[in-house]
């Protein structure tokens, strides 16, 4: 049967963040409501601490599609030319089992990830928040700006990591790129002091955002942190927030953030609000009131990732993109 490859390039190409945004919003409501299988990934680390690979499968009933991502995380590719994430989304056709596409997965991750992050922004910031800091300056940080770009008016922003040369070049990037212009404060304090949207994308394992240095009313997106003794915020900085997560057994599996002021007695389970499902179909509220801080604690679903593969597959097929391969699946008949 033929396969279809599609390269990162392509990925790109055919996935733009609006329609990501929109498919992120619908397959986290189907998951609240029962209609989409997701397990726990199952994560190996690997010796000496270089990184880790992950095996995440998933189904979802609308559009009907299975698939899994499988990927490595080397959190020292920052600041070289390799990608941190790398890997390939398998999308298989859901009639007769057969695999139907391998896609990109540093393209894929980088999307919907930030279009995830969009979501909740959509649902848990201010109407009026548009001052944005960036903490991290890599594949994520340009995605994540693309995506706050499209549910909130930017009046503002301000990126910090701790290389100076990063900082530039992410500036010009985002000059030539947008037509934005970007503050590059030497501190992560100066980028976050008054900022009423907040994005922490790095690959830091110990906090780089302080609870006392968060405005009121402001949300935060915490992304870059995936493991249970790894976080980007500060005990302080999620006691006085309200916090949502993609998926609850998730975080209670992976998300440091969470689990590291649990084990210090700082919150109880309870914290954790809730979904962002559960904010989608109308089972709870998010923000209460202007001054309160929301915060969406982001870990990465393998739904995300076969409900944008499924759309990236759609369209390479409408327009011819990619590359055709013979990978098997029909049964030999006998001569």
């Amino acid at each position: 049967m033929p396969v279809r490859l599609l390269t990162g390039a392509d990925v790109s190409r055919l996935l733009t963040m609006e329609a990501c945004i929109a498919v992120m919003a619908d397959v986290l409501a189907a998951l609240s409501r029962g209609e989409a299988m997701q397990p726990l990934r199952t994560v190996l680390r690997l010796p000496g601490d270089r990184g880790a690979f992950g095996v995440m499968p998933a189904q979802v009933s609308h559009p009907d599609a299975f698939g899994l991502k499988v990927i490595s995380v080397f959190p020292g590719n920052e600041g070289t030319r390799f990608d941190s994430h790398q890997g390939a989304v398998l999308l298989f056709e859901p009639r007769h089992g057969t695999l139907a596409a391998i896609m990109d997965a540093a393209a894929m991750t980088a999307i919907r990830t930030a279009a995830v992050s969009a979501v909740a922004t959509r649902l848990l910031a201010r109407p009026d928040a548009g001052d944005l800091a960036l903490l991290g300056t890599g594949v994520q940080a340009r995605t994540h700006l693309e995506a706050m770009r499209a549910v909130r008016p930017l009046r503002r922003v301000r990126a910090w990591s701790r290389h100076e040369a990063h900082r530039r070049a992410f500036a010009d990037w985002a000059g030539q790129r947008h037509g934005i212009e970007v503050e590059t404060p030497g501190t992560a304090r100066e980028a976050v002091e008054g900022a009423d949207l907040i994005c922490t994308v790095t690959a830091s394992r110990t906090p780089v955002l302080i609870g006392a240095w968060i405005a009121p009313g402001a949300h935060v997106n915490a992304v870059g942190a995936s493991l249970p003794d790894a976080r980007e915020l500060d005990t302080a900085a999620v006691v006085r927030a309200r916090l949502f997560v993609d998926r609850r057994e998730s975080a209670f599996s992976e998300a440091g953030d969470f689990l590291i002021p649990r084990a210090e007695g700082a919150i109880s389970d309870e914290h954790l609000r809730g979904e962002l499902g559960d904010l989608l179909v109308g089972r709870l509220v998010g923000r209460e009131d202007e001054t309160q801080v929301t915060l969406f604690k982001s870990l990465g679903l393998a739904v995300e990732d076969v409900a944008a593969a499924h759309v990236v597959h759609g369209e390479a097929e409408r327009r011819n993109v990619g590359t055709l391969i013979e990978l098997g699946g029909l049964r030999e008949q006998a001569g």
